[in-house]
This record gives structure tokens, C-alpha cells and sequence, in this order.
């Protein structure tokens, strides 16, 4: 389901995905608030359009400014366990891992996704990008469904 919101104006070109995560200090008192604190904290979002004959507005958050978007739900790319892991069924993220310098890092700790929640998957990725699990894990990647808001 679309919605409509300001972002900053680095982040419109369509295809950009972000992640919302609520209200900064910097909006009280903005005359903007309603338009732009509208989506769910800690969901992922994907940017489809810039709306018609929309100006940048000038925000104390966004250095360049916000514009008018239409945003959807974006699905999260993440490592889960191999065991169990198929189109359809529901996993939860492994763990935290402390190794930041794997190329398998940003899968195994994705923004838009809890390490407490269970996701659907959508579609199994296939292997991850690492050669060797440094916490021997045996992992998949795959991409979970967009979250329902």
C-alpha cells in the first residue's frame, strides 16, 4: 500500500529505500509534522514517485530540504537460518554478530528488521556473500516480505 510523505530531498530518487525511524528533536514545532511523521518506525521504505509540482520545503532535520513521495513497504534482504528457509515460511534473524568486516554483515544485521520478530519470507536469494560463517553458522539469504501497515 503507497503512502504519501516528505523525505529528505537526498533521498527522492525513486528506488531509494530508507528506514524509518521516527520523530527527531529537530521536527518540534515544524509546520509539517502531520506530512511527514506518517510512517511506521523501524519499517523499511522503498521511494516510487516524486509527487506533481512539489516544492522542497525547508526542514531542520534534512540539510537540503524535504519533498512530497509516494512510498510503499520494501521487502528486507536478510540472512536466517538454511534449516526451514523457503518461500512461505517464517524465520527470524540468527543473532547479532560482532564481525562488521563481512561481506555478510548488513544481511545478517538488516536495517528494517528485529532480531526478536519472525518475518515471512518471500524469496530464498540463495547463499550469502561470505565464504565462511565466523560464528559457524549456517545461513541463507533471502528476502522477507514487505511489512504490513
Amino acid at each position: 500500500m503507497t503512502s504519501v510523505t516528505l523525505v529528505g530531498a537526498r533521498l527522492t530518487d525513486p528506488g531509494t529505500e530508507f528506514v524509518y525511524h521516527g520523530e527527531s528533536s529537530a521536527c518540534e514545532g515544524c509546520p509539517y509534522r502531520r506530512q511527514c511523521l506518517n510512517l511506521t518506525e523501524g519499517v523499511r521504505y522503498r521511494v516510487l514517485d516524486v509527487r506533481e509540482n512539489t516544492q522542497v520545503l525547508d526542514c531542520a532535520v534534512h540539510d537540503e530540504g524535504v519533498r512530497a513521495v509516494e512510498v510503499e513497504p520494501a521487502p528486507v534482504t536478510a540472512n536466517v537460518p538454511s534449516k526451514g528457509a523457503y518461500a512461505g515460511s517464517k524465520a527470524s534473524l540468527q543473532g547479532p554478530c560482532p564481525h562488521t568486516e563481512c561481506p555478510s554483515h548488513e544481511y545478517c544485521v538488516p536495517e528494517g528488521a528485529e532480531f526478536d520478530q519472525e518475518y515471512r519470507i518471500h524469496d530464498v536469494v540463495g547463499d550469502p556473500p561470505h565464504d565462511h560463517c565466523h560464528l559457524d553458522r549456517n545461513l541463507t539469504l533471502v528476502e522477507f516480505e514487505p511489512a504490513d501497515e
